[in-house]
């Protein structure tokens, strides 16, 4: 179905662009989520936002005239770039990975993340991308081990939160897309999809506190399972992903981060922010299980 609609979207700018033949060049500024690259075609596929003035939201491929242009572009980057439409071809160009900047963490906070950072020792790099995860294991919300090895032949979507945020925009804007992917891939959860919501509050997000929060969003736990562990372990995995974690009066100082992990292990995506749609990460998503 995915493939079939992304063939329909190409087909449509083809007839756009014939339709247009004659005309001088036109060009549309596109916003979107990378769902995958393929250097050697030069193209890349975007679950872009409408671009105005010529088409409705949707996943499609966009050529590029050089292979460099898709340097540093990978699977979940958060991207703009402007399309060109000729007489008979299409192209993308100036494409530009939109880094997350939260306005809501003035400068000082951003620096203390930083310093504290160092201070814990958690300067250790992230996992790259296309590099095999390693593997960890945790305790759910049932009070079950549960460990990524388990989920070999899976794909596997990870986030974080803390229990006790209530900022919409943040912990809560993360559930929310679980629980649409919950909804969009429902034959799919368990048997070829987990989804891992790790706390990085291990200290007062207790299984039983998990077990509440699971409850809130209806997840199903064959498919979404929420996480703790010690200290220790919740900081090895956040590091991992380059999650970021301060308790700062009461309340926790965090990043947000989003990772896709394909079925051989291997990290394919690790979206930092929360500048993308439900349905974008849904596109990603719906990628890497056809893998």
């Amino acid at each position: 179905m995915v493939r079939r609609r992304i063939a329909f979207a190409a087909c449509a700018l083809a007839l756009l662009v014939g339709l247009d033949a004659g005309a001088a060049d036109k060009e549309y500024v596109v916003r979107g989520m990378v769902v995958s690259v393929n250097p050697s075609a030069r193209t890349l596929v975007v679950s872009h936002e409408r671009i105005t003035g010529l088409m409705d939201a949707m996943t499609m491929p966009f050529e590029v005239r050089q292979i460099s242009d898709l340097r540093d572009i990978v699977p979940g980057a958060v991207v703009e770039f402007t399309l060109v439409v000729g007489d008979s071809t299409s192209h993308a160009e100036r494409i530009v990975v939109r880094r997350y900047q939260t306005v809501e963490q003035d400068p000082s906070t951003a620096r203390r993340l930083a310093v504290m950072k160092k201070m814990a020792g958690l300067t250790t790099p992230p996992v790259a991308i296309g590099k095999t995860v390693p593997n960890f294991t945790l305790i759910d919300q049932q009070r079950q081990n549960v460990a990524l090895a388990d989920f070999s032949r899976k794909v596997v979507v990870v986030n974080f939160v803390y229990t006790r945020c209530a900022l919409p925009q943040f912990c809560l804007r993360m559930s929310n897309n679980f629980g649409a992917l919950q909804k969009r891939f429902t034959r799919e959860l368990s048997r070829d999809l987990v989804l891992l919501t790790i706390t990085f509050d291990p200290e007062r997000d207790k299984p039983e506190a998990l077990a509440s929060y699971a409850a809130r969003w209806q997840a199903n736990p064959a498919g979404w399972r929420f996480l703790t562990g010690s200290t220790t372990e919740i900081r090895r995995v956040c590091a991992m992903f380059g999650q970021e974690a301060f308790l700062d009066e009461g309340l926790m100082n965090h990043s947000l981060h989003t990772a896709v992990i394909g079925r051989n292990g291997v990290l394919v995506a690790n979206i930092e922010g929360n500048q993308f749609t439900p349905e974008q990460l849904g596109d990603l998503v719906a990628a890497t299980l056809r893998q």
